[in-house]
């Protein structure tokens, strides 16, 4: 291996056009290829906003990963002297069973992450346009909030650009990756990458990329996301007003307001059907409207009857505990495997490419969580 390995990142997404950034940062020379080119519309990483928050529950690295990522949001935002980031803060509505957000607390203050447990009557105190009807108590995050994604993800790149990294728009056309046979990699303009490593930061595409290895703990699943109107002169829902919000009532629902003047986005976190993130047809459905208005009728009832702005399918890619990957690829030692966001993936994007930059330059090994091993039944021996 050469001083400076040459590397191939599959995937412009948020794991990997920020791997990509901190590999060639790190002293590799760095090839990244996307289908369809960064913050795209079939990408997880398309769409307008994603919600950053440091409440994960209970027995997990996230919120501790989520303090670092937005450290590094910011550190971007003054470098690339762009606005990524919008600490309107994140509230949390809890209501009988509050398993995560109890669970929460302990990790909130272990990450530094500044929070405030918060009484029904303080909830309606600071926002009475909500109706807390069931919420038992609240945890607030003031400095949390939200994300550009398209935007951001696309900015990546042109940094990555910018600072010398090659980006190619094409698709891998290799028929077999899972023998690790291959000695190059095949791409849909006919030409091939040969690379010292590979690194397969693909998104919803990983399962169809990787049947034996990834697909059986892998699924992408159907997300829809509505986008409402807010009554004409009421700046009570926009976000100056309104936080972020998570609602763990019956089934989970969050929302963003504001965002540019695109609407009060509501959404159910709900795993929806098995969907195609190639050639799936993105239009929402009759039924999940109706319950998103149910929805928003009973917990903002100003916004009873708002006007239907916009809409948009994604796709989360779920692992069957939806922790992410972050592996070598059992038959080919030089072939990562960085995937798996799970509907949270996001915000973590600069926090998780240092990581995964790091173990791929100096040749180590993920924490077990995020190891394929997990999912068998013995563990794998080691290389």
């Amino acid at each position: 291996m050469t001083s400076e390995p040459h590397i191939a990142v599959i995937g412009a997404g948020a794991f990997g056009g920020w791997t990509a950034l901190y590999l060639l940062r790190g002293g590799a020379r760095v090839t990244l290829l996307d289908a369809w080119g960064p913050g795209n519309s079939r990408a997880s990483s398309g769409g307008e906003t994603r919600i950053i928050r440091g409440a994960y529950g209970p027995d997990q690295p996230y919120s501790k990963l989520a303090a670092r990522a937005l450290d590094l949001w910011k550190q971007h935002q003054a470098q690339l002297k762009r606005k990524f980031f919008f600490p309107i803060g994140v509230l949390w509505m809890a209501e009988a069973d509050d398993t995560f957000e109890r669970g929460s607390l302990p990790f909130l203050k272990d990450a530094g992450i500044p929070f405030e447990q918060l009484d029904v009557k303080e909830l309606t105190r600071r926002w009475p346009q909500i109706d807390f009807e069931n919420v038992k108590w609240g945890i607030y995050e003031p400095q949390s909030g939200y994300l550009l994604a398209r935007a951001s993800a696309q900015a990546v790149v042109d940094q990555f650009i910018a600072e010398g990294g090659e980006y190619r728009q094409a698709t891998v056309a290799a028929q077999d990756l899972e023998s690790g046979q291959w000695k190059a990699l095949p791409l849909s303009d006919a030409s091939t990458i040969v690379a010292d490593r590979y690194v397969f930061a693909c998104g919803p595409w990983l399962g169809k990329l990787f049947p034996q290895t990834v697909g059986p703990h892998f699924i992408s699943t159907r997300q829809e996301v509505f986008f409402f109107g807010t009554p004409a002169g009421d700046p009570r829902y926009n976000e100056d007003n309104v936080p972020v919000w998570g609602d763990h009532s019956d089934h989970f629902m969050y929302g963003i307001p504001g965002n540019q003047g695109r609407g009060f986005k509501v959404a159910d976190d709900t795993r929806g059907p098995e969907f195609d993130p190639t050639s799936g047809q993105r239009l929402v459905s009759e039924d999940g409207l109706a319950e998103v208005r149910r929805y928003l009728a009973y917990r903002f009832p100003g916004m009873k009857d708002a006007p239907l702005l916009e809409t948009r399918v994604c796709q989360y890619e779920n692992t069957t505990d939806q922790n992410f990957i972050v592996d070598r690829h059992p038959g080919n030692q030089n072939l990562w495997i960085v995937g798996g966001g799970s509907g949270h993936g996001f915000k973590h994007g600069p926090a998780l490419g240092e990581m995964v930059a790091k173990l791929v330059l100096r040749e180590e090994t993920a924490d077990r969580l995020y190891q394929l091993a997990r999912f068998e039944h013995k563990p794998r021996l080691s290389s």
